[in-house]
């Protein structure tokens, strides 16, 4: 089993920066991918941004140019650096980990979750 606990979520002013951190515990030798979701109130969950161990990564459309997804992989962490936020980003982060490397194009069945952080944008 993989552990995920998210931090770095809060309230920001649209132009602003957020961090998001995600730290991995438990059987991490097995995760070969990383990434962060989200989910927008009354909306389904959307992948954001992934990264494998080697440090490939694949973003959504909407957020290229703005975030950042990094790996650390001597701390187990995975960190989304957020720019230039927008109100449409206001969502609840969620961080994915998956033994499989193509998870960051297959955008779906990630194994591991964790409890998600809020992030809110206000305009």
């Amino acid at each position: 089993q993989v552990q995920l606990v998210e931090s770095g979520g809060g309230l920001v002013q649209a132009g602003g920066s957020l961090r998001l951190s995600c730290a991995a515990s438990g059987n991490i030798f097995s995760i070969n991918a990383m990434g962060w979701y989200r989910q927008a109130p009354g909306e389904q969950r959307e992948f954001v941004a992934a990264i494998t161990s080697g440090g490939s990564t694949n973003y959504e459309d909407s957020v290229k140019g703005r975030f950042t997804i990094s790996i650390n992989n001597a701390k187990n962490t995975v960190y989304l650096q957020m720019n230039s936020l927008k109100p449409e980003d206001t969502a609840v982060y969620y961080c994915a980990a998956d033994p499989n490397k193509y998870a960051i194009v297959r955008k779906d069945g990630w194994d591991y979750w964790g409890q998600g952080t809020q992030v809110t944008v206000s305009s």
